[in-house]
């Protein structure tokens, strides 16, 4: 398949990773994969279904897989983002020998992650959201709060509760509840303006 002049202006742009993308480039144009900029990133679908996104780390470069949980990962690359991801993981490299290493299974993996597209698989529910207990009882004292928060979709609530819970000591995570409750009340979600 043909490259997207907007990767190639990409690349063009990276100071961090742009030889380890140069060399991912064919090997993920060359599974049947077609190639845009989604999220200010290198994205790559199948028949209009994401499969994978470059992402630019400090330390590393990321091939992420948006299912990746429900890749079978036989050769134990893959690694979760991070404890509150759910489904994406991603494979790292840090030169073009590592790209060409992994070559193979990135290849593989595309494909696998086709088929998961195909069967239209999806990862399970989400576990139930228990909030910390200083928004909690902040919900339970201001109804209005409550019907605000309760609006917000699962993702804004996950954040939010997610951020407030992060704090150490209870004194900071009730500060971090005041201090967004007008966002709440708002609509809106702890990245929006």
């Amino acid at each position: 398949m043909a490259g997207n002049p907007e990767v190639d202006a990409y690349i063009a742009r990276s100071q961090k990773w742009p030889t380890e993308i140069t060399a991912l480039r064919p090997v993920l144009l060359g599974s049947a994969l077609s190639e845009e900029i989604k999220w200010g990133k290198p994205c790559y679908s199948h028949e209009g279904r994401n499969i994978v996104i470059v992402q630019e780390m400090k330390d590393f470069l990321a091939l992420m897989f948006f299912k990746g949980a429900l890749l079978d990962d036989a050769d134990g690359v893959l690694e979760s983002q991070g404890p509150n991801s759910r489904s994406a993981r991603r494979m790292c490299f840090t030169s073009v020998a590592d790209v060409d290493r992994l070559s193979g299974t990135i290849r593989a993996y595309v494909g696998e992650a086709i088929e998961v597209e195909d069967a239209g698989l999806e990862m399970g529910p989400a576990p139930d959201l228990v909030l910390v207990e200083e928004l909690q009882r902040r919900l339970d004292d201001d109804p209005a709060l409550e019907a605000a928060f309760d609006a917000l979709t699962p993702g804004r609530r996950r954040e939010y509760n997610l951020y407030f819970s992060d704090a150490k000591q209870a004194a900071t995570r009730q500060a971090r509840v005041a201090k967004y409750a007008q966002k709440i009340l708002d609509g809106k979600g702890f990245r929006d303006r």
